[in-house]
């Protein structure tokens, strides 16, 4: 027998509430714990991956406890950006519906901080909010945490990704050791694992599945591709499936922003959002997205948490992320609710290593895919119009007075022919473009060697960046975050653009925009930053004939082929804000015969 909402102990008001949201088999982490919340004040630490319903499993059982006689703030809820927050509060406001007194406020960077001091003012029993806002509210002694009784890190593996590890601990401090801590993560770093260490104790542990696994209603699909060919290999993707509904995942603002412009020129309906754009800017692309008039939402990491949308067919994966947890996080965006979903990876041959480390967390195989032929693309769109045609309603009512006339004028042709001339004249922009169009896996399979070893496919995409060694490695003990951390702390200028962090034994490497190339020279000459006891050295290199080598000249870099990546763009908030105003320049493609621009969707 299925286990509902009603079941697991919740008062009349809220299960009023889930029914009129249309809530009624709660999911496994919501079954395991809610009640444990309810029925314990012990900490919690619980995995569940993204959008298996975590909000309802954390906020449910505070609301059912918070006191609404009192106006104290009982409840601390932290995400990572402030588009979670948002939806984490309207979601309890919902769940909140008929009990009237109990209050809820969103705060978070980008919007009136005086605004949200008066709503705090007014008695705010639970506070939604992102780790900087936060403090900020806290230094002001606008936001009181003394009386909290839960204290609660959603997607606490994001957070530290993003480097809020200092504003965590300033909001832990905050809080009385009364509280109860809870702790949700989809994957389960070591960094996370310290949070629990330094400030739960002795926590339960729940999971919903295995911790870091991928969700089984997801598949994983790659494409070989080389730099030449990673944006035609996205388009056929797309064509291929004339029903696509997905989102575009790249490394760096700049990337998202060329990307979507290239995709809209080309006639796709797409759009880029990316942590350049206002409040107002991401609200309405994220609108736009809902209401599928966009099909193809390019977006970095960091701007797609929080993202409330079920029902999306595909996740590609434009440039796999730098961290390899991080693909989790992506993949999970699409199969949720029950929905099947595809996450795709594009990878040229450098970056096919990265595979193997992914699949061994989430515990799952790539399935490596051919990039779909025109034949194929052909073959699909055709069908896919013919479906339209036979699902499409006949509006008798609107038509029925110009019939005699229409089929006076085509009594002249057979029925054969006029399914012919109808196909033709809404396909022929398809076939037209697809006709002679190169098979590009044999390209791929011819070019992929030259692409990774004589860097020239790279140089198309980091021609723009200046590519850095530092003496520093794992054995140092640093990670992307603690460099991002290091070069945000000499102050080079907060836009710079942030590209590829490779992290090797005994030294790394990282790209920085070539504009601040000498600005990032002077600034680690000027402040001789110690890491961990070592003096931090860095250099400019640059590849030849396959070969790293070190040179102290101001020069640019040849880039390796991982391209202007920089996934971990979060960690660098401060300084990681590219210009926006990157106009997209189409690929090879016949512009005069575009399929997408000759024809709706």
């Amino acid at each position: 027998m299925s286990i509902t909402f009603s079941d697991l102990g919740l008062k009349e008001p809220i299960n009023k509430a889930l029914v009129d949201l249309g809530y009624v088999t709660p999911t496994l982490i919501q079954q395991k714990a809610v009640p444990q919340i309810i029925s314990s004040k012990e900490d919690l630490k619980a995995f569940a991956q993204t959008g298996t319903g975590k909000t309802a499993a954390f906020s449910l059982p505070i609301v059912e406890q918070a006191d609404e006689n009192s106006k104290v703030t009982q409840a601390i809820i932290l995400s990572p950006t402030r588009e979670l927050a948002v939806q984490i509060g309207k979601n309890i406001e919902d769940f909140t519906k008929y009990i009237p007194k109990l209050n809820v406020t969103t705060v978070y960077g980008g919007a009136n901080i005086e605004q949200q001091i008066k709503q705090l003012r007014k008695g705010v029993q639970i506070v939604v909010g992102t780790p900087g806002r936060t403090v900020d509210l806290i230094r002001r002694r606008a936001l009181k945490l003394d009386n909290v009784n839960w204290l609660v890190l959603d997607e606490a593996d994001e957070m530290l990704n993003m480097g809020f590890k200092e504003e965590l601990d300033k909001v832990l401090e905050a809080t009385p050791d009364t509280k109860q801590t809870l702790l949700f993560s989809a994957t389960f770093p070591r960094e996370v694992e310290a949070i629990a260490r330094n400030y739960m104790h002795n926590p339960v542990e729940i999971t919903s599945g295995e911790k870091n696994q991928g969700s089984d209603n997801v598949t994983h699909e790659y494409y070989n591709v080389t730099e030449k060919t990673r944006y035609e290999a996205l388009k056929r993707v797309a064509d291929v499936n004339p029903n696509i509904y997905a989102i575009v995942f790249c490394r760096t603002r700049r990337e998202t922003q060329l990307i979507a412009d290239q995709l809209i020129q080309d006639g796709y309906n797409a759009d880029a959002l990316h942590g350049d754009l206002s409040q107002n800017q991401r609200d309405s692309v994220m609108e736009k997205f809902r209401k599928k008039n966009i099909q193809m939402l390019v977006a970095t990491d960091v701007a797609a948490r929080g993202l409330d949308v079920n029902n999306l067919t595909h996740v590609i994966n434009h440039k796999l992320p730098d961290q390899i947890e991080n693909y989790n996080h992506r993949s999970g965006r699409t199969g949720r609710a029950g929905n099947k979903g595809v996450s795709i990876a594009l990878v040229n041959r450098k970056e096919r290593g990265k595979l193997s480390p992914i699949e061994r967390i989430l515990k799952k195989k790539f399935v490596q895919t051919p990039i779909p032929t025109g034949k194929e693309i052909c073959e699909k769109q055709l069908f896919h119009l013919i479906d339209k045609i036979e699902q499409s309603e006949v509006n008798s009512a609107e038509i029925d007075s110009f019939l005699p006339s229409i089929y006076e004028k085509l009594s002249s042709f057979s029925r054969e022919e006029l399914i012919q001339k109808f196909v033709s004249l809404e396909f022929n922009s398809f076939l037209s473009y697809y006709e002679n169009a190169p098979d590009l896996n044999k390209i791929n399979d011819r070019g992929r060697d030259r692409d990774s070893s004589s860097g020239r496919g790279s140089r198309m995409s980091s021609d723009n960046m200046t590519r850095f060694f530092i003496n520093l490695g794992r054995k140092d003990r640093l990670n992307p975050a603690k460099l991002m951390g290091l070069i945000n702390e000499q102050g080079i200028d907060k836009n710079v653009e942030i590209g590829a962090i490779d992290i090797l034994d005994t030294f790394s490497f990282f790209e920085i925009d070539n504009n601040y190339e000498a600005f990032t020279l002077e600034a680690f000459e000027k402040s001789r930053p110690e890491f961990n006891g070592r003096n931090v050295n860095i250099e400019i290199t640059k590849e030849r004939k396959g070969r790293r080598r070190s040179s102290s000249s101001r020069r640019r870099s040849g880039g390796s082929d991982r391209s202007s990546g920089g996934g971990n763009r979060g960690f660098g908030r401060t300084i990681n804000k590219s210009n926006n105003n990157s106009s997209g320049q189409s690929s090879e493609r016949r512009r005069n015969n575009n399929p997408r621009k000759n024809r709706r969707r």
